[in-house]
């Protein structure tokens, strides 16, 4: 019988080569630097700020109210013709309160934030299972289409880590005749450069990082649905 054979003839003996300790230690710094690389490039990655100032002003209707000064003063700064707030029906205490939507309820406060009410317009969008950024986006086309505006270039100001997927899936819902540029503000809650740091921080990013992967392979499951 075969010596390098065993159980029955069912499995057979191989060698393999085994990283000496000089070998295990280059293989340690290695995956250490790898992963500082990893964890240095995901944030800066993930919020991608390419404003493209002109046009309408978007504002992602979920966003904190200190985001929402910020986008106000983004509108002054650069004398956008219009502001649209999107979003998706809220989620929590919607039956108490009079704004049904993150957008009307985004809207209201920049109206007591000073904002100009004949510059601004909300666009609430339906309630979905999955793929809210991309139903606000779609919503949005079509409240242009159905008061027969075309603007060709937006900026779409949202929160850090999620500018990446936004950007991605409002190119996708509006298409090519718009020019999308993105506008990152960044958070308070974390450290932006060590945000692996706090439990908010590496929540947010991974989670940030998964659903624009999700986005970026499995988008046409949710556009159909």
């Amino acid at each position: 019988m075969d010596a390098n054979r065993t159980c029955w003839g069912l499995l057979r003996r191989r060698s393999c080569l085994v990283p000496t300790w000089r070998g295990g230690l280059v293989l340690v710094l290695g995956s250490a630097l790898l992963l500082a690389l990893v964890l240095q490039g995901v944030y800066p990655f993930l919020a991608l700020s390419e404003p493209k100032p002109g046009g309408v002003l978007v504002i992602e209707g979920w966003v904190p109210d200190r985001v929402l000064q910020a986008g106000l003063a983004e509108f002054n700064r650069h004398h956008y013709d219009k502001v649209f707030v999107t979003g998706t029906p809220i989620e929590q205490g919607g039956p108490f309160s009079i704004y049904k939507s993150e957008a009307d309820l985004c809207a209201a406060a920049l109206l007591k934030l000073g904002m100009n009410s004949n510059l601004l317009q909300s666009v609430p969008a339906p309630r979905v299972r999955q793929g809210r950024t991309y139903a606000s986006a779609v919503a949005l086309r079509q409240w242009w289409r159905a008061h027969e505006m075309a603007p060709t270039n937006i900026n779409l100001f949202t929160v850090g880590p999620h500018a990446r997927q936004s950007r991605l899936l409002f190119k996708r819902a509006l298409g090519k005749e718009v020019a999308v540029g993105i506008v990152a503000f960044p958070p308070v809650e974390y450290d932006v450069r060590h945000w692996w740091r706090s439990s908010q921080g590496f929540r947010t990013v991974t989670g940030e990082l998964i659903a624009y992967c999700y986005a970026r392979v499995m988008f046409w499951t949710f556009a159909s649905a």
